[in-house]
């Protein structure tokens, strides 16, 4: 049987939670079952301990990335997930998806940083407003079936805009180390 990370977190089984209340739930878990706390007992409650400790860090993990909570979710109502289960996306989106891919990629090449964070401006927009759509979905507890159909595309999306804003990220990042490196160069330090 799989963790149910909600329940290991004492939170209730919908998209929109306060990721600052779980994040306090999560430090006081593993407070309580640090392993320090157990240096004394015996083998087995040290293990069941440890094992505990393991599924609330895992539970957090997976509640705080709003991906993996929208597929735990799906997962609890008994919806296989994961790219090869999910929906194909329309070629309308996969055509916007190339277009947003090449306008990244030829703003990663002209070197034109805030084109690139223009770009990822927008797509974390569209982000949120995935979210937004998953929150609804999700409010008034498990919805039915034909709607949770509906709501499965919106993990592929998400999982899109999630890696273009990994690659806007690692560019900014490289556009940093240049930077760095420039003015390294500039007061007579090699990088």
């Amino acid at each position: 049987m799989t963790m149910d990370p909600f329940a290991t977190l004492g939170a209730p089984r919908r998209f929109d939670l306060d990721l600052a209340v779980l994040e306090k739930t999560h430090r006081e878990l593993s407070r309580a079952l640090h392993p320090d706390k157990f240096a004394q007992a015996g083998a087995s409650e040290r293990r069941a301990a440890l094992e505990k400790a393991a599924n609330v860090n895992e539970a957090w993990r997976i509640l705080r990335d709003p991906i993996r909570r929208a597929e735990a979710l799906f997962r609890a109502l008994g919806f296989a997930v994961g790219e090869t289960n999910e929906p194909k996306a329309s070629p309308a989106f996969l055509m916007e998806v190339m277009e947003e891919r090449e306008a990244l990629a030829e703003a990663r090449a002209a070197k034109d940083l805030g084109k690139v964070q223009k770009l990822g401006g927008a797509i974390s927009v569209r982000a949120k407003a995935v979210e937004g759509k998953l929150t609804a979905g999700f409010s008034g507890g498990a919805p039915p079936k034909d709607e949770l159909e509906k709501l499965l595309p919106l993990l592929g999306e998400l999982r899109f805009y999630r890696r273009f804003l990994d690659e806007v990220e690692a560019i900014e990042e490289e556009a940093r180390e240049a930077e760095e490196a420039l003015a390294q160069n500039g007061t007579g330090v090699s990088p």
